[in-house]
């Protein structure tokens, strides 16, 4: 199938048109050296989110020409009627969808946008992309949504289900299903099972008599024996360290400074004998080995004198089972639950009724993902002309002020402008390399917001006004799309040509500006010159002898005697110069009343067309070259053509503020200057000297050379 195309002019670039249904479902057979994009960024873009994922079908950031193409097909397979994707709705009739076979797309997305507005309780055929956006709404008080996600819900009026469901939550955990409740997997259910099991069958482990030695005293009889072992064991070392040499009792001896410092000492004092009598403890153990006393019969662990190591090590293997049966316990995850509700929950054995829930529910997977295709339908089909739109053509772009281009991120407000293109920076670097390329007036500003704490940079195209005041550090409002204000300063500003009126008088304000610093430049040096002879002769003057009277008549009668003979000549170059100057002015003045008034015209306008005329030239051919591609390009874009902005188009995005002519008064208006005229009238004056000197004086010198 042989598409045929139609092409159209944008920008002074020739594209092609889409503008049927049958050109988006023929996008497949468009080389991708006609698109004007072959690939954009997902951020930074005036869309909506959810629309640009579906897009970027590989997530990697980038929406490329395949990825628009399958959507393309993907859409146009799913309804009747093409065309309906150019209009931007965001509802559709539910007999719109293309349902001429049963397995079709648009039959399944038909059936699922029916079991959707369902769920909602909603009558009619059609759907909204409001309909779609919530998808916990849609699947709220459904038993089966297809995710395999057993609820209480989906337990139905089984009230036993719906406890062991609820046991399993609490021990093992919880996932969200797609109705925002709480429940458990297949596989959270075999783990319940078995973790109940273990626990129980750990449980019945202790019903034999060896486990448990002293009955329920058990426990805490094992935790007071635990607590007093390692005092045991270093009493007992001490006594056989006191058997063998009973010098070590002086090295055995423990000093004690404060009460506090007891805990830390031996349990009692070390005799050769090894026995701990019970009534010589050490008074901060006494209380442990008390409740020890108290859960297990004395005659236990300790004979007629007292406990031996041997006696206490027979009395702790009395617990050697017991610890061993803690060791291995197992299911301690399902132990909150309680022996007797496990027990309960084995004995009816629901499990396979839960697993047969989760089954159930899984099956409905196909229909659930469909309900999911159904919102990826609507947010495409409400952009996705829109983004064909900024993608294949850039029509949008040129639209203004109907549309704007989705890469544009609102408008900057800057000396008394509104700048009406500007564009979120992604990388700041790539616009430092790719932005002079352009051709345009750019101005790079950091906006920031102190309400929430956010930051962006932009970068905004100037395209009329004057460019005097633009600088590093002026500042400005940025609003985006959102009506949103940021604060603006700029950060950087690449210089290019705004109008060909700015290029005309560009050399004249170089002049003027050349001029105004070269006197600056000499008056602060003739100032420092001054400051400097003032400084030097003040200095000469303190350092200076007292006698100040002698030293100045010594100086005067060394001064020499005024010489009329060395002056004469001066008088007379002074002279003849004003004499060539009268001569000059004469001859001007004569050749201005003879030369016909139109001459003078043609000759102030030639001289200002040899001035201008270059600079306005090169404003001309660098503003019909004027190319947004690069600052997209270094955004992220891959341009593929160029996005030109003519002088015309140009005039449309930057507005400048225009006052009324009013007369001001009051008693701090500002006072006309003669200058105003006098500067003008003194240019003028001396360009009228340039053309006499062209056309008399030399015209006259050359005559008379010749006739010498």
């Amino acid at each position: 199938m042989n598409h045929k195309w139609q092409y159209c002019s944008l920008g002074g670039v020739v594209r092609v048109k889409i503008s049927t249904g049958e050109d988006i479902a023929c996008l497949g057979e468009l080389d991708e050296k006609y698109w004007t994009v072959l690939s954009c960024p997902v951020n930074g873009l005036a869309m909506d989110r959810d629309t640009l994922s579906y897009l970027d079908s590989d997530s990697d950031g980038k929406i490329r020409v395949k990825e628009v193409v399958a959507a393309a097909e993907w859409l146009c397979a799913c309804i009747k009627d093409n065309d309906l994707l150019l209009k931007g709705d965001s509802s559709i009739s539910l007999d719109a969808f293309n349902d001429g076979s049963p397995n079709a797309p648009g039959s399944r997305l038909k059936r699922s946008a029916r079991q959707i507005l369902d769920n909602l309780g909603k009558e009619g055929g059609v759907i909204g992309i409001g309909d779609v956006q919530d998808s916990t709404a849609i699947f709220k008080g459904t038993r089966f949504n297809g995710d395999g996600v057993v609820t209480p819900l989906t337990a139905g009026d089984d009230a036993v289900l719906e406890d062991t469901i609820a046991g399993c939550i609490a021990t093992v955990g919880s996932v969200a299903d797609r109705s925002g409740e709480q429940g458990v997997t297949a596989e959270m259910i075999g783990k319940f099972y078995d973790l109940c099991r273990e626990y129980s069958q750990w449980q019945a482990a202790a019903a034999r008599d060896s486990v448990f030695p002293y009955g329920d005293k058990t426990p805490a009889a094992y935790a007071a024996c635990c607590a007093l072992k390692e005092k045991m064991a270093d009493f007992f070392m001490r006594c056989r360290l006191l058997g063998y040499d009973a010098a070590a009792a002086v090295a055995l001896e423990v000093k004690i400074e404060k009460p506090e410092d007891l805990v830390s000492c031996p349990i009692a004092r070390p005799v050769a004998s090894g026995v701990l009598s019970l009534n010589a403890i050490n008074p901060a153990w006494d209380e442990a080995v008390s409740e020890l006393v108290s859960l297990v019969p004395e005659s236990d662990f300790a004979g007629k004198d007292g406990i031996t190591e041997q006696g206490w090590k027979s009395f702790c293997a009395r617990f050697n089972a017991y610890e061993a049966w803690l060791a291995s316990k197992k299911g301690e995850a399902v132990e909150s639950l309680g022996l007797d509700r496990i027990n309960a929950i084995l004995d009816e054995d629901r499990r396979q009724d839960l697993l047969d829930l989760a089954a159930a529910d899984s099956a409905r997977k196909e229909e659930s993902d469909s309900m999911d295709e159904v919102r990826k339908f609507m947010y495409l089909y409400r952009d996705f002309g829109c983004f064909l739109r900024n993608y294949v053509i850039f029509s949008d772009f040129y639209a203004r002020p109907d549309r704007r281009a989705i890469f544009e991120a609102g408008r900057l407000f800057i000396d008394q402008r509104c700048c009406d293109l500007c564009i979120r920076v992604n990388d700041m670097a790539g616009q430092n390399d790719m932005a002079n390329l352009s051709g345009m007036f750019l101005i790079y500003c950091r906006c920031t917001s102190k309400v929430r704490s956010e930051s962006l940079d932009i970068v905004a195209v100037l395209t009329a006004g004057d460019t005097g005041d633009l600088r590093p550090g002026k500042n400005g409002i940025f609003y985006d799309l959102q009506g949103r204000d940021w604060d603006a300063t700029i950060t950087k500003v690449v210089d290019n040509p705004i109008s060909i009126a700015n290029a005309f008088w560009a050399p004249y304000r170089k002049f003027w500006d050349f001029c105004v610093g070269l006197i600056s430049k000499s008056a602060e040096e003739k100032d420092g010159k001054v400051m400097k002879e003032m400084q030097e002769k003040a200095s000469r003057t303190l350092a200076s002898s007292p006698d100040t009277s002698a030293a100045a008549k010594e100086q005067t009668g060394g001064r020499q005697a005024f010489d009329i003979a060395k002056f004469a000549g001066i008088f007379a170059a002074i002279g003849m110069a004003i004499g060539y100057i009268g001569s000059f002015l004469t001859k001007l003045a004569a050749g201005i009343a003879v030369t016909p008034w139109w001459q003078l015209i043609v000759a102030i306008a030639a001289i200002m067309l040899v001035i201008s005329g270059p600079s306005c030239f090169l404003a001309w051919t660098r503003l019909r070259r004027r190319n947004l591609g690069p600052v997209l390009n270094a955004n992220g874009w891959a341009m593929n053509a160029n996005v030109l902005v003519s002088i015309v188009f140009g005039n449309v995005l930057t507005s400048v503020a225009k006052y009324p002519k009013m007369k001001f008064t009051g008693q701090y208006r500002q006072k006309k200057s003669a200058w105003k005229w006098i500067v003008p009238l003194l240019v003028f004056l001396l360009l009228m000297m340039v053309v006499a000197v062209y056309f008399f004086v030399l015209r006259d010198l050359a005559l008379w050379f010749s006739q010498r």
